[in-house]
């Protein structure tokens, strides 16, 4: 299929995926430049610090270029693709984009609305660019001209002219800016990496179009800074040696020691790495533990899935506990405003589970879960597990949970000190339930017992809240009876 016969072109940059993600990763290209897309399709896979998302389109037409290679992160606001599209559609948008065949600086473009509509001013496509974030009706807008465009790329994602950077929030245009000098920089991110790095970008030569500096080259830089001072190090090791060797013959000889292998900490693992360093650093946590006999929890659920209807899950049932136990002690189900000051304690409970898949480990929330029976709890549980399993969780789904369920125990051990999830204040540790020797009713018996841990923001309560919490879980274990009392 041919370009639109007046050759507008609109450009889809990648949208803000929320929660204060700033970047994404392309997974995976969906479609080819000459493809011919609806709106609403999904043109690309990424990959955010939360979750992997297939990212729609809001405009029909002919793909004519695609902005970058898979592997490459991206900031949010930056290119994906443009599209060329019909006059109407392109007007409804905002005005003629780019004529076809062009991409010169000074070459006036549109600002690509949120939703494709059609000429007589009704809405006519795009929903929902991601699940929890949509698209909507864009007021209307001033044509602006920037001072330059994104060049096109081919399937093989190398540009064909000068790269400018997304626009900025406000309408400003953002053109590469000096550092003390004319230094072409344009990414707040790579910005951000010399920053935090203590390396001038003076004294760098960039391998973008026009010498623009990318990231690429900055992780160069410091990797090439890492190797020398491994270098430097290992020198004044082998001088340090020789000297030692000189004047003690019967010395060892000094062997360098291997670099090792350097693994990147970004998406999951990296978002994991930022949110717990920030938890040991904000939080003063503390733990307690208790062993309880599990044998008749084990019990009652297996006379309930006996009964009929759908199977009740373990965790489901810890999880019902621990709703019963917050609305106990409610202290445990908040969070800290460090600036303010206070603790505000939260009406409802929207609980965390811990979940291992091959991306590593995150913690999707239920929603509501205090107003969940154990049928819905299980089910909810498992959708959610699927999700994660499958990379299909949306950013929406592992965000604002106020207390965590960690069932370690499917690990095979017995128990642990896990690091709360900030902002959070506590976290119930869940261990293996095995068979072990147990005082019963005075006598010595072999029971199901269970280790029972929670971690707790010592900011929030002292020791005897926390304690209290833990007990009346354990209690609940033991005798499922006393939940029922509180229901």
């Amino acid at each position: 299929m041919a370009h639109a016969s007046d050759g507008h072109s609109l450009e889809f940059k990648l949208p803000d995926l929320g929660e204060g993600l700033t970047e994404a990763e392309i997974v995976r290209w969906l479609v080819e430049v000459g493809d011919v897309v609806v709106v609403d399709q999904p043109v690309v896979e990424v990959e955010t610090a939360k979750a992997m998302v297939e990212v729609p389109c809001p405009y029909g037409g002919v793909v004519t270029a695609r902005f970058g290679e898979e592997g490459t992160e991206l900031p949010v606001g930056a290119p994906l693709v443009t599209v060329a599209v019909d006059g109407d559609e392109a007007a409804a948008a905002g005005g003629p984009a780019r004529e076809s065949g062009t991409g010169a600086a000074g070459t006036p473009a549109a600002e690509p609305s949120a939703a494709a509509a059609k000429a007589d001013g009704k809405t006519e496509g795009s929903g929902n660019v991601l699940v929890g974030y949509g698209t909507s009706e864009a007021p209307a807008r001033r044509r602006r001209v920037r001072a330059g465009r994104p060049a096109a790329t081919g399937p093989s994602g190398r540009a064909n002219g000068r790269v400018l950077p997304a626009e900025p929030a406000g309408g400003q245009v953002r053109t590469a800016e000096p550092v003390d000098g004319p230094v072409p920089v344009i990414s707040p991110l790579v910005r951000r990496l010399a920053r935090q790095n203590d390396l001038d970008l003076r004294e760098l030569t960039g391998s973008g179009p026009q010498g623009l500096i990318l990231r690429a080259d900055v992780e160069y830089a410091l990797r090439a800074a890492a190797a020398q001072g491994a270098r430097t190090a290992d020198q004044a090791a082998r001088t340090s040696g020789e000297q030692v060797a000189a004047s003690v013959t019967s010395a060892p000889s000094v062997t360098s020691a291997s670099p090792g292998t350097r693994v990147p900490l970004k998406g999951v693992r990296g978002a994991v790495a930022d949110k717990l360093s920030r938890s040991r650093r904000e939080i003063p946590d503390a733990t307690c533990w208790v062993d309880a006999d599990a044998t008749e929890l084990m019990r009652a659920r297996t006379a309930m899935n006996a009964s009929g209807g759908p199977k009740i899950s373990l965790v489901a049932l810890l999880a019902r506990i621990c709703t019963a136990a917050l609305a106990r002690f409610p202290e445990l189900n908040s969070t800290v405003d460090t600036e303010a000051r206070e603790i505000v304690r939260l009406d409802g409970v929207h609980l965390g589970f811990a979940a291992q898949t091959d991306r590593g480990l995150v913690v999707p929330v239920v929603r509501d879960a205090h107003a969940r029976d154990a049928e819905s709890l299980t089910a909810e549980f498992a959708r959610l597990t699927e999700a994660a399993r499958a990379g299909r969780l949306t950013p929406g789904e592992l965000t604002g949970g106020t207390f965590t369920l960690n069932n370690y125990g499917v690990f095979g051990v017995d128990g642990s000190t896990p690091i709360i999830n900030h902002p959070e204040a506590a976290m119930l540790g869940v261990g293996r339930i095995v068979p072990k020797p147990w005082v019963h009713e005075g006598e010595l018996a072999v029971r199901q017992v269970v280790q029972l841990s929670l971690t707790f923001d010592h900011r929030v309560c002292d020791g005897g809240t926390a304690g209290g919490f833990l007990r009346y879980v354990a209690d609940c274990v033991e005798q499922p009876a006393v939940l029922l009392r509180t229901l």
